[in-house]
């Protein structure tokens, strides 16, 4: 999937579904690490790719956060 997709994708969940997501990524990205330390991974890319996602996912969740205290304030 490429990374545009991605960004759509993450866009269109709400942020139950993203901190569900979150939590998927840093898991993978744990048992990623634990791959490259044994000497098992033999696609290093994916632990970029992973931490990338992870990025957006966080940026998603402060977005809307910042969104619904900034929505919250001016009610």
């Amino acid at each position: 999937m490429k990374s545009s997709e991605r960004k759509k994708d993450l866009l269109a969940k709400p942020p139950a579904e993203l901190q569900k997501e979150l939590m998927e990524l840093l898991s993978a990205q744990f048992k990623l690490r634990m791959q490259k330390a044994t000497q098992q991974l033999t696609n290093t890319s994916q632990i970029r790719r992973t931490r990338r996602d992870i990025a957006r996912v966080r940026t998603l969740l402060a977005q809307a956060e910042k969104t619904a205290v900034n929505t919250g304030a001016k009610a």
